[in-house]
């Protein structure tokens, strides 16, 4: 019987933020609970972002954001992953977004929003418990 398979997660930093630490911390927890980590790297605009999320066919698309462009980045992202048809990847967001901002995050399609200082033990459970399952014959 085959191995179950890793849940797969891209970690991406959009914009022009510069700071990567957090993200690189975050991949590498990830990985560390075994699961398979794909890192885009600074700079990414969201259709760089979907483009990766459709070829590595990840389970979930990560955003790390520090720059306070969420709100600009996210729906769009979100927009384009509709239009690509991709309705079964979890959506998360973290960094430095404000209180007032997480409804609209929210309502724009993200899963879960984990802000500096979130335990990464939360996070782990977090995608565990809430990733759709894929390629299982029904």
């Amino acid at each position: 019987m085959p191995a179950e398979r890793k849940i797969r997660v891209l970690v991406a930093k959009p914009g022009l933020d510069g700071h990567d630490r957090g993200a690189k911390v975050i991949a590498r927890a990830l990985r560390d609970a075994g699961m398979e980590v794909i890192y885009t790297g600074l700079r990414q605009t969201p259709e760089m972002i979907v483009s990766a999320s459709l070829q590595e066919d990840v389970d979930v698309t990560g955003l790390s954001i520090l720059s306070g462009a969420h709100n600009a980045i996210v729906p769009r992202l979100m927009e384009l992953l509709k239009q690509n048809h991709v309705d079964d990847v979890l959506v998360l967001v973290g960094g430095t977004i404000p209180e007032q901002d997480v409804d609209l995050l929210k309502k724009a399609g993200v899963a879960g929003i984990f802000g500096p200082g979130t335990p990464m033990d939360e996070i782990v459970q977090f995608i565990r418990a809430n990733v759709k399952p894929r390629g299982v014959a029904a």
